[in-house]
């Protein structure tokens, strides 16, 4: 039986759908990444026991895992209505709860004014924000892949990643001078900004994404063949294995959650000694790299393919996070912001732009969003939680940098894996995409015999 050719989006679309895509990432990182900020050199003071630095920082970079663990639970509930109902619906509902989440993290009262209710509140927060982070890749993934026009989907899927990037350079450059504050005021009121100024954003993101339409492919299946009533029954039964492939490509995200978290957090320690706004700078910059670098590695897997454009991210990553990581150590501020644009800005962008459309195109329409939304969140949550063992894997000291190098080179592992044995996808026609028949297409004929 034939499948009917996707009807090309209507003009204008795809650059909007990238649009709508990249701000809403965006926001969605920045929030994100403006609590990884926060646990790493503020929350320990302000949200548990002073009196043990260490525990307290162990506790808060906790914290900042606990969203990961809500995300496979959002994956599932969002993954299905956004194959019920369509991409857009829930576009909009994770850019509302995320902003939400957010502001109200900013609002909550501190250890000493409510005791043990104050972290129990803020994880409470954290887990709002990690369902509402479960849903937003996966759905803006699907709509600008789904709206893309033949041979560019590597390209307009990166804008997801490019958000991302974006939210977390924002996110960066915004706790730069709250974090230069005079320390009294910093723990009392000057952490709070970077959290209610997420509404803003929230805002913007919000007028774009309700003008956006919905994407051709998903209009055509469901006026066609109708949407799946259980689509994860579908997920599970026909493309059980990409979604392992997926959830052990995912875990290429400890790479960031490392650098991010555990890094700046050791490097500001008293071991190291540097200087708070300057390894935001290190971020910052490595982050302005990769909106460059990003869609630059998206258009060369439009050209040579998904699978080699990954590998070298993934396998890279293991290599040079390993130089990032003894660059600290040295203590060398030069020598730190050249290897943190290199492991960060160029090697894990290679990964991480590509990953979009190269997850996507594993799975047929009616259960793309699912299929993107649990793989990711399964893989993304062991990342989340990655920091939390890094501080332990660090010893008494937090210090041996060379463990958690090690450790995050184990965990590039799964994600080369998963890419060897993923077929090749990015010349496969939208409307062909995770069919049974293209998987075969793409085999060696003396396997296929």
């Amino acid at each position: 039986m034939s499948v009917p050719a996707t009807p090309l989006a209507p003009p204008g679309q795809p650059k909007k759908a990238a649009t709508a895509a990249w701000i809403g990432s965006a926001l969605e990182y920045y929030d994100f990444f403006i609590y990884g900020s926060a646990a790493a050199l503020i929350f320990p003071d302000v949200f548990f026991d002073e009196s043990d630095p260490a525990t307290a920082t162990l506790l808060s970079l906790a914290t900042f895992g606990v969203a990961y663990a809500a995300r496979p639970v959002g994956a599932l509930f969002l993954g299905h209505f956004g194959d019920r109902v369509g991409r857009k619906k829930i576009m909009v509902f994770t850019l509302i709860l995320m902003g939400l989440s957010t502001f109200l993290i900013g609002c909550l009262p501190t250890r000493e004014q409510v005791g043990t209710l104050a972290p129990v509140l803020l994880v409470l927060c954290r887990v709002l924000q990690g369902i509402s982070a479960a849903g937003e890749q996966a759905s803006a993934n699907s709509m600008t892949l789904e709206h893309a026009p033949p041979g560019r989907r590597g390209f307009f899927t990166s804008f997801t990643l490019s958000g991302t990037q974006g939210g977390q350079l924002l996110a960066t450059l915004v706790f730069i001078p709250v974090a230069a504050l005079p320390e009294d005021q910093l723990l009392s009121w000057g952490w709070r900004i970077p959290f209610w100024m997420s509404v803003a954003v929230a805002v913007v993101g919000y007028v774009i994404r309700r003008k956006l339409e919905e994407t051709p492919a998903f209009a055509q299946q469901a006026a066609t063949e109708g949407v799946e009533k259980l689509p994860l029954v579908v997920l599970f039964r026909e493309h059980w294995a990409d979604v392992l492939r997926v959830i052990g490509g995912a875990l290429i995200a400890s790479v960031s959650t490392i650098f991010t978290v555990w890094a700046l957090s050791y490097a500001t320690s008293d071991s190291v000694g540097m200087d708070r706004s300057s390894m935001l700078w290190v971020g910052a910059l490595a982050n302005l790299v990769a909106l460059a670098a990003i869609p630059l590695w998206a258009t060369l897997s439009d050209r040579i393919g998904r699978r080699p454009v990954f590998l070298i991210g993934a396998a890279g990553s293991a290599v040079t996070m390993f130089l990032y990581l003894w660059a600290i150590s040295t203590g060398s501020y030069p020598l730190t912001l050249l290897l943190g644009i290199v492991a960060f800005g160029v090697v894990y962008s290679a990964a991480n732009g590509v990953w979009p459309s190269f997850y996507g195109e594993m799975f047929t329409t009616r259960v793309r969003l699912s299929g993107m939304a649990i793989g990711t969140q399964i893989g993304f949550a062991v990342a989340g939680f990655a920091v939390t063992f890094a501080a332990e894997i660090a010893g008494p000291d937090g210090d041996d940098w060379s463990a958690v190098a090690l450790f995050t080179a184990a965990l590039c592992v799964p994600p080369v894996i998963a890419a060897l044995t993923a077929r090749e996808t990015h010349k496969i026609p939208t409307e062909r995409l995770g069919e049974r028949s293209a998987r075969e297409a793409e085999q060696p004929e003396s396997v296929r015999a």
